[in-house]
């Protein structure tokens, strides 16, 4: 019946009076997915299957345990009884459309980019509650322009899975934040303004040894290692012209960042042999290695003229090959692979009914 209903109204619109080939794709785009009773877009061709797991708030940047088996996320959502960002523990084949899943932060202040350690028992998160135990407020724009809160009392904790902090990483004075763990397990990346402006540092996973490793004016985050621990692959907005860096540094003064114009940069995991992979214009950001560790796939708004939407893409580390992965025409970002490469855990505005609410999507991915 439903096969019969889309041709017929394809039919339809092939004989109406409406010449506009975009508006006219875009339908076509609509009644070929609820033809197919599918989230998956007809071009997302490295979807096997997709599920979505969570079902209302803002859910995103979810991270796969070393064993696959579980994956903590960071979420808003006003069901669970939360307001602000904090981080919830899953089951790999759990979702959350009747049930809440457990709270594995404080519950105080405003949390961040947890990532499971080796052990699978314990995570590494980003919260402010030491600073204060209310949530702080989130400035989105200023002046007109987009902006991101840089909370200079965030420092990077470990917690059980119970959600008992059994140890504090950092103790510096500023932002402390975005820390994610080499697959080798040795290894924290990190993001910080300990030295006045935004760059990444690495530390042992006890928190010892640490090592700034990027250097230039602009804002260094969102660090991953590749599947192997040698490289590091992050996103960063570096201002070139005086006006620019006169700008950045005043943001920056109170505590903000514009997050429009980033690039995709990759170096050594020691900060050497840096240099910038994408040039592709506007916000280039939240990239993961696939599993090859040959390729990288990011959320960018590139082709966006107007800053929407955000769609995800695939590139080679050595620049080439760039590659359209998801087609919605909303908001796609952070891409996270499972350690054994078979599932793609994923944010989407897709299938929200036209509201706001971000929710995970994990896919099987086939190459």
């Amino acid at each position: 019946m439903k096969n019969i209903l889309f041709i017929a109204i394809i039919a339809t619109l092939i004989f109406s009076c409406k010449n506009d080939k975009e508006s006219f794709n875009t339908t076509v785009k609509k009644l070929e997915r609820t033809a197919s009773d599918s989230l998956i877009y007809p071009e997302e061709k490295h979807f096997k299957s997709l599920k979505q797991i969570t079902f209302g708030g803002d859910n995103a940047e979810a991270y796969w345990s070393f064993d696959d088996k579980q994956l903590v996320f960071q979420s808003n959502n006003p069901k669970w009884n939360v307001h602000c960002d904090q981080m919830f523990l899953m089951n790999a084949d759990d979702t959350f459309k009747d049930k809440i899943p457990p709270m594995i932060s404080t519950g105080k202040g405003r949390t961040t980019c947890a990532y499971f350690l080796p052990d699978n028992k314990h995570i590494v998160y980003a919260s402010t509650h030491l600073g204060n135990d209310k949530c702080p407020e989130t400035p989105l724009k200023k002046d007109g322009k987009y902006i991101w809160p840089i909370y200079d009392s965030y420092d990077i904790f470990v917690a059980d899975l119970e959600g008992n902090i059994t140890a504090q990483l950092t103790h510096e004075k500023g932002y402390d934040a975005e820390a994610t763990v080499s697959p080798k397990g040795d290894k924290i990346v990190f993001t910080s303004t300990r030295n006045g402006d935004i760059d990444l540092y690495t530390m042992n996973i006890d928190g010892s040894d640490v090592k700034q490793i990027t250097f230039e004016l602009g804002y260094d985050g969102g660090a991953f290692f590749s599947p192997d621990g040698t490289k590091i692959i992050f996103r960063s907005s570096r201002p070139k012209t005086e006006d620019d860096i006169a700008e950045y540094k005043s943001l920056l003064k109170e505590g903000l960042v514009q997050p429009t114009e980033m690039e995709l940069y990759i170096c050594n995991a020691d900060g050497s042999d840096l240099r910038q992979l994408t040039h592709l214009g506007n916000a280039n950001w939240s990239p993961f290695f696939l599993p090859d560790g040959k390729r990288i796939i990011f959320s960018s708004n590139f082709e966006s003229e107007r800053g929407f939407p955000f769609s995800l893409y695939i590139i080679g580390i050595d620049g080439k090959g760039l590659e359209r992965v998801t087609h919605s025409e909303t908001f796609d970002a952070f891409p996270v692979f499972s350690n054994d490469g078979k599932k793609l855990m994923f944010s989407s505005n897709r299938n929200n009914g036209g509201g706001h609410d971000t929710n995970l999507f994990v896919a099987e991915w086939q190459d």
